[in-house]
């Protein structure tokens, strides 16, 4: 095999900066979506602890319509169904899985969907798939989607619209407006998709998302991932049951895939009742924000942050990268967003604020900041 491709492409992404590596955990995080810190907490494990005592399996065994599909899986997607106000729930292997099936499946042939710029690259790789026609708006801007829509309709588009945005976003920080887009969407007779992926557990009443306004609306469908506040794994897409049993009956990335494990649909399920009675932990880590905007935002210029994730935008990918590791071996876990994740000139550090650390630890990151950047 003539490898030289791989290694001349690989050599190109170093000259330029972005050859990526694998870096362990280490030092106070600052890195991950757990942002509630139910990755390690004890009721969910003990929850699953209990399943594995009662014989439930740690394998599905197979695709979820061969023989994959378990009691636990049926009965996480009533709990989910019935938490987030929805018809129905569906549960995936992930995020991007989930984004896959929504994006690539619903929209049909001769619909338009019309997506953010900054969606979660998941989405692009389904829309990628999908046999609908797809634009992009301005980032949080309606009148760019009311545009792209009214623009569509008077070359002859007359199939559905389908409206793609995160409700918070990954890189960013901020937060769509949702009832702006409510009310477009209404007035287009369009779909909204909203990927609740940073969102769930943080925000809304009992942990529901910032969708959580839009219950029970017949065009609205979600995605809350559960790798992220809820601490566990998988993805629940929620919404109309007519659009639940289509994603089972065309999903590809539904039907061939092994269903997760019954283990973690308990885990799931666990989450689920620790975010709906988690609001202490929603008031510390809204208290961690406020600490973040006066020791890191505010001595380098930057707005308050309006979520738990606080982009310091450098620019420069080198310089990016380096400040990174140079955090990392101040004993702080943080990594450098550079391109195709982000635009060209936008590279940053993508401070993540969680309760597994304390208001102290934000507190000297703002120190170790002002001195490195």
């Amino acid at each position: 095999m003539n490898a030289e491709p791989f290694r001349s492409q690989l050599a190109a992404l170093d000259q330029r900066g972005r050859l990526r590596h694998l870096v362990q955990r280490a030092g106070r995080d600052f890195a991950s979506n757990d942002y509630l810190g139910l990755s390690s907490d004890p009721i969910i494990g003990q929850a699953v602890a209990d399943a594995l005592g009662r014989g439930v399996p740690v394998g599905s065994g197979g695709s979820r319509l061969l023989r994959g599909n378990a009691p636990e899986h049926e009965g996480l997607e009533a709990k989910a169904a019935d938490f987030f106000r929805t018809q129905a729930a569906l549960f995936v292997a992930n995020g991007f899985v989930a984004n896959l099936a929504l994006f690539g499946t619903l929209p049909q042939r001769g619909d338009l969907i019309v997506a953010d710029e900054l969606i979660h690259a998941s989405a692009h790789d389904g829309i990628r798939q999908s046999k609908a026609s797809a634009l992009f708006a301005r980032h949080n801007d309606v009148q760019s989607f009311d545009d792209l829509i009214t623009g569509w309709r008077t070359e002859g588009g007359k199939g559905r619209v389908w409206i793609g945005v995160e409700t918070l976003y990954s890189m960013d920080g901020d937060m769509a407006p949702l009832g702006e887009l409510a009310k477009l969407a209404a007035r287009h007779d369009a779909m909204l998709l909203l990927d609740e992926a940073h969102g769930t557990g943080v925000f809304g009443p009992n942990g529901r998302g910032l969708s959580a306004g839009l219950d029970g609306l017949h065009n609205v469908v979600t995605l809350h991932t559960c790798g992220k506040a809820l601490g566990v794994e998988g993805a629940l897409i929620c919404g109309p049951r007519l659009f639940i049993d289509y994603l089972i009956n065309r999903a590809r990335a539904f039907i061939y895939s092994t269903a997760p494990s019954p283990l973690m649909a308990i885990a799931v399920s666990a989450a689920i009742d620790r975010i709906e009675q988690a609001d202490d932990l929603r008031a510390r880590l809204s208290t961690l924000r406020d600490d973040a905007g006066q020791a890191i935002c505010a001595p380098l210029g930057l707005p308050n942050p309006r979520s738990q994730i606080v982009p310091v935008l450098l620019g420069d990918e080198k310089r990016t990268m380096a400040v990174a590791e140079q955090l990392r071996e101040a004993g702080f876990d943080i990594r450098g967003i550079r391109p195709p994740t982000v635009p060209a000139g936008t590279s940053r550090l993508r401070v993540s604020l969680t309760l597994n650390i304390g208001r102290a630890d934000v507190a000297a990151l703002g120190r170790e900041l002002a001195r490195l950047a």
